[in-house]
């Protein structure tokens, strides 16, 4: 093998990954991944797309060994292959949210048409909680949560909220998050705590960024 063939091969092959990162629905799955392991029906569910397309994508993603594959009877869950991909796929979106204008542009527009919303940034959620000033709300679904969640967080999913507001104390401000910057489920958990009356906010980070920052992650159904 001569030095140019040696080079061609190695770029052929890391190229195997660009390629199969260049789509918008596997970038999503990978963030969807990052929560935790999922079957193709979920993922499917929570993509918005059929099981089908949604399995072609999983196929791309696992021939460039980004993800895995169990099968367990009739249904095949997907995981991350190493914690790297989640890495490879944070540092590939905030490469994007410093160079590509339109995504904060996007995310303004967003914030903009939530009048109201507040944001805790991470230092400040992690001074009040020392302090017991606020109430952690994680409104991922509850599978999520169990696969890990930030310490001291309370688990209501967005769709049970308004059904277990009464379990929520009303006399400190409550931080919702969800599944990172780009989640909805945090801006909706917001808008239904500050209609019930709650002072509320949102922090814009999930459990993937605070594991990235070295801070602790519980496992598990405790807080």
């Amino acid at each position: 093998m001569t030095s140019r063939q040696f080079k061609d091969a190695i770029y052929e092959q890391i190229a195997r990954v660009g390629k199969a990162l260049a789509s918008a629905p596997r970038l999503e799955l990978l963030d969807l991944l990052c929560q935790g392991p999922r079957t193709v029906e979920v993922l499917a569910q929570q993509l918005g797309q059929s099981i089908a397309n949604t399995s072609h994508h999983l196929q791309i993603l696992r021939r460039a060994r980004l993800v895995e594959a169990h099968k367990d009877g009739t249904f095949v869950t997907y995981r991350l292959a190493v914690e790297q991909v989640g890495t490879c796929y944070v540092a590939l979106r905030q490469l994007a949210e410093t160079r590509l204008l339109e995504i904060e542009q996007f995310t303004r527009q967003l914030l903009e048409s939530r009048a109201g919303l507040t944001c805790v940034d991470r230092e400040t959620l992690i001074e009040r909680i020392r302090r017991g000033e606020v109430t952690l709300l994680d409104v991922r679904p509850a599978d999520e949560y169990r696969a890990g969640h930030l310490p001291g967080a309370l688990s209501v999913p967005l769709r049970q909220l308004r059904d277990q507001l009464d379990r929520l104390p009303h006399d400190r401000e409550i931080v919702a998050y969800c599944r990172g910057p780009y989640g909805v489920m945090a801006l909706d958990a917001v808008a239904v705590l500050q209609d019930a009356g709650f002072p509320a906010a949102r922090l814009d980070e999930g459990v993937l960024e605070w594991k990235m920052r070295g801070l602790a992650v519980v496992v598990g159904d405790e807080r």
